[in-house]
């Protein structure tokens, strides 16, 4: 099963963030909270969690990617 991993809203103001860069490549094996990716909004630098365990298939948001609305399908990751 395909899951799609989108760009979170931390915080109730949260429109949008950067994501500067991605701590896994594709075809990496992840497992359910892992970290996948580092964010920056205008406040802080958060961590993207995994949502689940299996394989990152497809990352469809280059590192470096300013002004990410929330939102915004991120990655995929096929699951067992």
């Amino acid at each position: 099963m395909k899951v799609e991993v989108s760009m979170p809203k931390w915080g109730l103001t949260m429109e949008e963030g950067t994501l500067t860069n991605w701590l896994v490549q594709e075809g990496a094996q992840v497992k359910e909270g892992d970290i996948l990716a580092e964010i920056e909004t205008d406040k802080i630098l958060n961590q993207l969690e995994c949502p689940a365990d299996g394989v990152m298939t497809k990352i469809l948001v280059p590192g470096g990617s300013e002004a990410v609305a929330v939102g915004t399908v991120l990655c995929e990751i096929e699951t067992d």
